[in-house]
Parts: structure tokens; sequence; C-alpha cells
């Protein structure tokens, strides 16, 4: 998960809840589940008899919420949620979510989960007539459009705007009377539906959220549609039939909860598989297989029994320690490594290591833990990676927009290895993680969108797309 000691952050978790009457309570337990997703900001917005009334603020939920009366102010039976790890835009406090719009015929809150790939040109056009923006992340575009659209209802104002903004996004927008849900035309980032008991409806992140507050999942909501759920229902609607799956090949790998299924995909399952698969391309001549706390411990467990080796807890994790990627220096970054991470002497000293993890960005990670077992006495350490090299940028919601912060892109795999100073390094095959996965589609890539990996963007890059041209430019000259 994204609290783990990796420089890869998922955006945002967004939860929403309509017909509860303890919806902001039920709002802050899904969004507790959803933490991994964001941990920079977060808020709630509760609907109370068409008034909608909203808590926001920096840090962890637990954090932002520490004193009770905050979250007791949030009465009503409907509500939405947000947590943040900022991509596009500052960290400031007016980029924390759900954005609140009081106009004088409406109240709108707004959460989303993606990044625009034309936000700018959208902003400049929209500054350009008029439009004032009082935050600098790309959220607030949305609204714009909806505000603008000279269709005749509200539905109809949505799917023009949703028509309009590009790349990946999951919308929800609470307003007076309705709970609305929006999924990008590729579906790149997750999102689904489920049922309270005593019958109102939750649109959440992932799977885990609606376990948290004991809703039974419904469905996933598809590329391209429109959810509304109100007084009168759960209604599911399209805004464009130009659709084709492209689901973040990484919250398989890395960002979603092990305990979450994705398009009926369990993510431990799909992690563990990638192990064996990768027991089978990359094998190694070793004596114990040891994984990365906590994201790579399934692909670890996979790999174990397809090589028949031994699976070991060579690494234990410091629950309480500080998360690593808001430390501002390099310096403090690898400090923080030292404190979350030790190695088990007793079991990997004089041992012949396989050392287990998901991904590799920066790699000064990577080479701090291949150290550390190494200094524990490990005869040898070969790193095996449950996923291909990551090669290229993210324009969808990752905060990874340039090959500059990416070891792959400017080292061969076996430079990766005297970096990173292990005795061998492989990785998954890109087919291996496809098949692991095991979407039931005929899209490309088996519904995943792979561009970390192979550099196919499953959309235009529209404002990213020259920058995206002009590096990989210097990188061919280079």
């Amino acid at each position: 998960m994204p609290t783990e000691i990796k420089g890869l952050n998922e955006e945002c978790g967004v939860f929403g809840v309509w017909g509860a009457a303890n919806a902001a309570t039920l709002t802050y337990f899904g969004l507790h589940a959803l933490q991994h997703r964001g941990q920079e900001g977060a808020g709630i917005t509760a609907n109370d008899y068409g008034s909608l009334q909203s808590e926001r603020g920096l840090g962890l939920l637990a954090d932002v919420f520490r004193d009770p009366r905050r979250l007791a102010r949030l009465t009503g039976t409907a509500a939405v949620g947000h947590v943040r790890y900022a991509t596009a835009g500052n960290h400031g406090l007016e980029n924390i979510q759900p954005l609140a719009f009081n106009f004088s015929d409406a109240q709108f809150a707004l959460a989303h989960n993606g990044n625009l790939t034309n936000a700018q040109t959208l902003r400049r056009e929209l500054e350009a007539t008029g439009a004032i923006f009082h935050a600098s992340s790309d959220s607030e575009i949305l609204m714009h459009l909806i505000r603008r659209s000279t269709a005749s209802t509200l539905d109809e104002q949505l799917k023009v705007a949703l028509r309009q903004v590009h790349g990946g996004f999951a919308y929800l927008l609470l307003t007076n009377d309705s709970l609305y849900a929006a999924l990008d035309p590729n579906g790149l980032r997750p999102l689904v539906i489920g049922q309270l008991p005593t019958g109102g409806y939750v649109v959440c992140s992932e799977t885990c959220a609606l376990d948290t507050v004991g809703a039974e999942f419904l469905r996933d909501v598809h590329p391209g549609e429109l959810v509304t759920i109100n007084d009168q229902g759960l209604h599911i609607d399209r805004y464009t039939t130009e659709t084709q799956l492209a689901i973040c090949a990484m919250e398989f790998i890395y960002f979603a909860r092990p305990d979450s299924n994705i398009y009926g995909v369990n993510i431990h399952s799909a992690r563990k598989q990638m192990g064996r698969q990768l027991a089978s391309e990359q094998p190694a001549d070793a004596d114990i297989v040891v994984g990365v706390p906590n994201s790579s411990l399934s692909a670890a467990s996979g790999y174990a029994e397809a090589s028949g080796l031994p699976y070991e807890m060579g690494l234990i994790k410091n629950q309480y320690s500080a998360r690593t990627f808001i430390q501002p220096t390099q310096a403090l970054r690898e400090q923080g490594v030292r404190m979350k991470l030790s190695a088990v002497k007793g079991v990997v000293a004089g041992k012949r290591v396989v050392l287990i993890d998901d991904s590799i960005v920066r790699g000064t990670t990577s080479r701090r833990i291949v150290k550390l077992l190494k200094d524990a006495g490990a005869a040898a350490v070969h790193l095996r990676i449950a996923s291909p090299p990551l090669r290229y940028p993210c324009f969808y919601g990752i905060d990874i927009q340039s090959t500059k912060e990416l070891i792959a892109a400017q080292q061969t795999i076996g430079e990766m290895q005297r970096t990173l100073g292990a005795d061998s390094l492989a990785f998954l095959s890109e087919r291996g993680v496809i098949d692991a996965v095991g979407l039931s589609t005929t899209a490309p890539y088996g519904g995943l969108c792979m561009a970390y990996f192979n550099g196919d963007y499953p959309t235009p890059l529209y404002d990213y797309q020259a920058e995206y041209d002009a590096e990989a430019q210097a990188n061919q000259q280079s």
C-alpha cells in the first residue's frame, strides 16, 4: 500500500453514502479503510435535509477529526468524503476535498480521484471567459463546466461536462437532493457501489471500505457510467459509449488493499499469482524467500509456493514509524527506511535470499533494503520484482510525471543490479501481470493500463504531450 517506503503514491480515496442516519460517521469509517490511498488531507461533507456542511483539514483522517465535535457537527443522511495525496496542484488547505460550492440556487460538494490530462487547456479557456478558481488542483474544473452548460437538467449538464474532461477520474458529487458518481471512459481508477442493510447506498474507491461499513457489494462502476442515487433509489446511466477498459495496473500490483476486489478479482490473489508467475519466469538459486512488508508479502508467498523455497519473515516493519514519502530530503527519507524496516539476523544470516518487491521506482529504498539484508549476514540477495520495470511516467493520478524519477528509465537492468547492490535482478513480464490479474475482457492488455511499463497510453496526453515528447527526445539524445 502507498503508506509503505516507496516514492510512489496514488492520489486519492473517495467515499459517498446516501440514505443512512449516521452518514458522516459511516463516511469516516469508510475513509479510514481508504487511508492508504492518501495521507495528506481529509474531508467530509454531509447533507442535512438539503443543507451541506463540510469539515476538512491537513493530515491523516484521525488527526483532522481528532476533536469529536467536528464529526458531530456533520449531521444528515448523506455524505461524501475524501482522503488526498496531491499530484496536481499544491499542498494547501484550499485543495483538500470535498470541494464545496455554494450558489444562489444550489450547493455542491465534489470529491475527485485521478488527474485530468486537459486541465490546463480547460482552465485557460474558462479563465478567459471570466471563471474564478479558488484552488490549484484540477478538480474544480468540472464544476465550472457544469454551471456553464446550457442543458436544461443537472443530469444533462453533468454529462456535457464529463464529455469535456479527459484523463483519469472517479468523481463523487453531492447535491442538495442527490449523490452522483462518474468514472472516466477507460475506468483508470476503481469505483464500486454497495448497499447497506438499512437500504442506503455507498459508492467508494475500493470494496474494503464497503466491508468496513457493512455494505453488500452490488457492482463495479463501469467506464463512461454516470450513477445517480437519491430518495428514488439507484439509477445507472451513461454519458458516453466511447469506452474501453484500461484500469491502472498498479492498483493490482501495489495501490489497492489486499482484501479489496476489482472487477471480481481479489487483489491478494492477483499478487500471489504474480509471485507464482515470477518464480516460473525468473527462478533463483537460493535458500529462502523474503517479501518486503507489507505490499509485497502476497507476491512473496506465491513465489515461495511455486519455487518450493521456504517463505521466511526476514524483514520486520515497525508499524508506528513515520511515512517516509513525506520527508523533505533524501537523507531523511533514507533515515525513515531504517526506522521502518529491520532485518531478522537469525533468519537471513548465511542464507541466499530471494527478496521479493512489487516494483522499483527510484531505487533508493531497494538499495537500502538489499544493504540491510547483507549487513545482517545474508550470503546473497537475489532481487525479484513482481512487475515489469517502471520506465514511463503516469498522467492519470500517480505522482510520477517524469522519467527522471524512474531508475529503470535511466539504467539497464544490469546497471540497476549494480546500483542496488543485488547479486541478481529480474522482473515479471508484462504478459505475466496480465495473466495473473486475468480480467474477463477483450480490451488491450487484458483491460489494464500498462503505460508505466511500455509507454502505450490509453488516451491522448493533451496538455502533457509536448513535455512528454521533449523529454523522450532528450533521453534519446543522451
